[in-house]
């Protein structure tokens, strides 16, 4: 274990308790709880993880689907405990079921340009959830915009001496990160317990975490029926959407920051044993959260080792620190989770989009859309427009007319090679899109009115170099255009069909597979050929 991963890794818990706090609040559960589940989700990570940032603990956004979840079930407090944890247990199942299914490759429908808003989005989410906290004020909301709303209508009730507490906090965690080999957040910990006993704080109104036992009463499960598990089922599949969304999104965009490789099928199934851990420890619903990981990262963890450090920390921060950490003023951890995520609000990777002119709306659509939407829809929001953007990009017909550069064996588009020359006779023509059911006869209608258009060739060669394979929309259509060209009395050659396509010419039409060519140069010299034999234009 390295001595950078024992500094990250108490910086880390240092930040773990006061999340640990909020979160079992906003579930409406223990904290410790949250705390059990943070220590456990952390070490069975470690066992088959592969993301040196990703701190597995419960997250804001789990946490309040689980409170929402737990407010429509019946029962006494101790029957929603009980549940919880079985949910808990649901959710580890859930996450092995599909990480054995090799479902991780739908994490590719999450392009870089939504992970990258969805971080910035999701930074801002979690520092404006802790201004409430650190101005002393009771404003709870859900949707962002009204939590705005009652922060600024609140404003004549902010209590002055929580403010001072948490900016002189932020103040000198930011101050901190000049010394990187000092765990900053542990010290300001400490910090902000010393004032409160000095000062006496709690008298001056300001919060304070309170007492924090360390274990859970293990509940008693006998009494539980097939039924009522049944009916947690249609709550299972939105905390591991929920979860999977927030824990790849920190996991991937990290790893793309450091150039990483972590795999999203293993990522599903450590995700699975961190919240079966987490149920045996009676604990919540946990993920790899971003304000954990971005404090791993700013802190300069170099090993899935500063997480076990980070939970070995926090557990004897709770067992032999107990009393202390009960005079822990709130504000100086929300100063803590705000610190955490400061560098997470560098806009600079989503304007370098904009400069790009690629997919900037994306990832600005990513970002707007956690805002407005929360974390869960506004993820589908972005993949939706990810797609869109797909589709339109396929769909939008691009065809290049290719010219033979140098005199060699390339062909290249003229529109863009001004020393390629076309070939006399021949017009060769190269679709700039994968051909599919959705732009496979706009593609090919566009093809053919420029042969129509075209009287000073008679022959055609069509580059498939796009089209790795083809649906059966698209071969009806290359059909289609095959006959309407041929009918003109312009010979058609195809070039560069790769072998899944020509599998399917070859069994459809086997006279037009007759016409493939490996190359746009072999496909001209046999157009070349065939005129020449048949005394036609060469």
């Amino acid at each position: 274990m390295r001595k950078g991963d024992w500094i990250a890794g108490l910086s880390v818990a240092g930040l773990m308790l006061p999340e640990a706090v909020a979160y079992a609040g906003i579930a409406g559960l223990p904290p410790q709880r949250a705390i059990c589940a943070a220590i456990a989700g952390c070490l069975a990570y470690g066992l088959l993880g592969r993301s040196r940032f990703a701190i597995v603990s419960p997250t804001s956004s789990s946490a309040a689907i689980l409170a929402a979840t737990l407010l429509t079930l019946p029962g006494s407090a101790d029957d929603k405990a009980m549940l919880a944890t079985i949910l808990v247990a649901l959710v580890g199942v859930l996450f092995l079921a599909a990480s054995m299914a090799r479902l991780g490759n739908l994490a590719g429908f999450i392009s870089r340009p939504v992970l990258r808003g969805f971080a910035f989005g999701l930074a801002i989410t979690i520092v404006l959830r802790q201004i409430p906290v650190l101005a002393g004020v009771a404003v709870n909301s859900s949707n962002i915009l009204h939590l705005v709303t009652g922060l600024v209508s609140s404003i004549p009730q902010w209590h002055l001496p929580s403010i001072l507490v948490g900016a002189a906090a932020l103040a000198a965690l930011i101050g901190l990160r000049r010394v990187p080999l000092l765990p900053g957040a542990f010290l300001v910990l400490c910090a902000g317990i010393a004032v409160s006993t000095i000062f006496d704080l709690s008298d001056h109104g300001v919060a304070l975490v309170g007492a924090i036992p360390l274990l859970p009463a293990w509940p008693d499960f006998s009494s539980r029926q097939w039924r009522e598990i049944i009916a947690l089922l249609p709550f299972v599949l939105p905390l591991v959407l929920i979860l999977f969304a927030e824990s790849w999104g920190t996991i991937r965009s990290f790893s793309l920051r450091h150039n990483e490789t972590v795999e999203a099928n293993r990522e599903l199934g450590a995700l699975g044993l961190a919240n079966l851990a987490s149920a045996v420890v009676q604990g919540m619903p946990v993920g790899a959260g971003f304000s954990a990981g971005a404090a791993s990262e700013a802190a300069g963890a170099q090993s899935r080792a500063t997480a076990v450090v980070a939970a070995l920390g926090l557990a004897l921060l709770i067992a032999f620190a107990s009393g202390p950490v009960a005079l822990l003023p709130q504000p100086v951890l929300a100063a803590v989770v705000i610190a955490a995520l400061t560098h997470a609000l560098d806009p600079m990777p989503l304007l370098r989009l904009w400069r790009l002119k690629r997919d900037g709306y994306i990832a600005l659509g990513a970002a707007l859309g956690v805002l407005v939407f929360g974390v869960l829809d506004g993820m589908l929001v972005a993949i939706v427009l990810s797609l869109a953007a797909l589709l339109k990009r396929m769909a939008s017909p691009y065809v290049a007319r290719l010219g033979r550069l140098a005199g060699g064996h390339d062909f290249v588009d003229i529109a863009r090679h001004a020393d390629a020359v076309p070939v006399s006779g021949i017009a060769v023509w190269r679709p700039a899109q994968p051909l599919f059911f959705a732009n496979a006869d706009a593609v090919l209608n566009t093809i053919a009115s420029r042969i129509r258009a075209d009287s000073n060739n008679s022959c055609v060669v069509v580059s498939l170099e796009e089209s790795f394979d083809l649906d059966s929309t698209a071969l009806d259509a290359l059909l289609e255009f095959d006959t309407t060209v041929r009918a003109s009395g312009k010979r058609v050659q195809y070039a560069r069909v790769h072998d899944r396509a020509r599998d399917l010419i070859e069994t459809a039409a086997p006279e037009i597979a007759g016409r493939c060519s490996v190359s746009v140069d072999d496909a001209v010299s046999a157009v070349l050929s065939q005129a020449s034999s048949t005394g036609g234009a060469s």
